[in-house]
């Protein structure tokens, strides 16, 4: 896998199937203490990975840290994930479709974090292994058998919020359709489960930051549109305590967020009309957009709790609405 897997330091530990703690800070010295500055190199540690069994826990911090560097900051231009090396990382990681270990995942997850850019399937990707995990049970997150199948948990929904914020680098402020289908899949899977208050903020959130945000538009960024609001953490956690709270208390929050493309800017209201105006229309949806929430909903079931929470919010946020959308906007206040 690269000129490096035949270098002595590399191939001992891969014929020892062992890695420990002394093993990591010398290939940190003596191997890679330049940077992983080849996809041989990168190779080389996927295949130490890959073939010892037992590994320190200081392992997977390196392998995270050394691979990442590679990817994003090696490759030209740097901070950016080229659709070569996108490609490269998920074929590398995947196994049938699903990333094969958690440090595999924490590696994906990273460098998505890391990346000032990347091509919008590499979160998209990185969503659906949460989706495989909560939907059908599979993938490196079932492992320890903590997870329930057809439930979100506040871990795993963390883990979807982080995926999402670290996408949301240059170019990358609004949720994208890719992103928005993983999302629908995971609500429809769970929607009569008792997940997680959070995975209900979370979800209607994210998806009216797509709907609402059209192209052009100076949108609030990914942590500003998806942040946790105080309004949440209070009271029953149960779905509907969740709707009504929202409602209630944490729909203008929620509104507010995309009346301002920066929650730090107090002048927001002192801004000429024009800009005002550019807002209002990015709020629009359109009807490519109320084709794709109306193709997810459907006009002839009824509404779940998170389903009716989006619609309220885009009801009272969005001036302008497609007709594609009033049969079910009709069936919230």
């Amino acid at each position: 896998m690269g000129e490096l897997i035949m270098s002595a330091p590399v191939a001992g530990l891969t014929s020892k199937n062992r890695i420990t703690a002394e093993d990591v800070v010398m290939l940190r010295r003596e191997v890679f203490g330049d940077g992983v500055v080849s996809r041989g190199e990168a190779e080389a540690l996927f295949a130490l990975d890959q073939t010892a069994r037992d590994k320190c826990q200081e392992w997977p911090a390196f392998f995270v840290e050394a691979v990442t560097d590679y990817i994003v900051h090696q490759e030209k231009p740097t901070g950016y994930i080229s659709e070569d090396n996108a490609d490269w990382l998920i074929r590398t990681i995947s196994r049938d479709g699903m990333v094969d270990s958690l440090t595999e995942l924490e590696l994906l997850v990273h460098v998505l974090e890391k990346a000032k850019s990347s091509p919008s399937r590499l979160s998209a990707y990185a969503l659906e292994q949460v989706s495989h995990a909560v939907v059908d049970g599979k993938g490196p997150l079932m492992l320890g058998g903590q997870l329930v199948p057809g439930l979100v948990a506040k871990a795993e929904v963390e883990l979807l919020r982080r995926i999402l914020y670290a996408y949301g680098g240059d170019g990358n402020i609004a949720i994208t359709r890719a992103e928005g289908d993983v999302l629908f899949r995971i609500n429809e899977s769970t929607a009569a489960a008792s997940n997680d208050p959070s995975w209900n903020e979370l979800f209607v959130k994210a998806i009216a930051n797509f709907v609402m945000c059209s192209a052009g538009y100076e949108a609030p960024t990914r942590d500003v549109a998806l942040r946790q609001e105080n309004f949440l953490d209070a009271g029953e956690p149960g779905i509907g305590g969740f709707f009504g709270r929202m409602v209630s208390g944490g729909l203008a929050g929620i509104m507010e967020a995309y009346r301002s493309p920066d929650d730090i800017e107090a002048d927001w209201e002192a801004r000429n009309r024009a800009v005002e105006a550019m807002a209002r229309r990015a709020e629009t949806v359109d009807a490519d957009e109320a084709k794709w929430l109306a193709e997810r909903i459907g006009p002839n079931r009824p509404l779940s709790e998170n389903e009716r929470a989006l619609l309220t919010l885009i009801k009272h946020a969005s001036p302008e609405i497609h007709p594609a959308l009033k049969p079910l906007l009709d069936k919230v206040a």
